[in-house]
């Protein structure tokens, strides 16, 4: 639970279609709000098949919303199910680069993108 205050520095839309599910992030993913997004997640996990994060108003992430996706991802991935970050914003991709994670996670398009679902 985040804490007052904090709350409103990350907000999640989520739309669903069939095993596929799409997160917009909007705000910055920092210390104190990253439980939102995995437990947001975490609720999709017994019938996804695809996990998309459209992370194009996303404006800032801190070493804890790193560590949350490095979360997301083992998550999934143990669970078989495909997780997508999609439209990543300059300093966002800057971020993955730098921490070498870029790679890890798949990247699927350019800022600005349309998710096919």
């Amino acid at each position: 639970m985040p804490e007052p205050g904090l709350a409103n520095l990350l907000t999640l839309e989520v739309e669903t279609a069939g095993e596929v599910v799409v997160i917009k992030c909007h705000g910055k993913l920092v210390s104190g709000v990253t439980d939102v997004l995995y437990n947001r997640v975490c609720h999709y996990f017994p019938t996804a098949k695809r996990i998309v994060l459209d992370l194009s108003d996303l404006t800032y992430m801190d070493s804890m919303g790193l560590g949350t996706l490095v979360r997301l991802y083992a998550s999934t991935k143990s669970r078989g199910i495909t997780l997508e970050l999609v439209n990543l914003g300059k300093r966002i991709r800057e971020l993955l680069s730098l921490t070498n994670l870029l790679s890890v996670f798949a990247v699927v398009g350019e800022h600005g993108t349309t998710i096919r679902m």
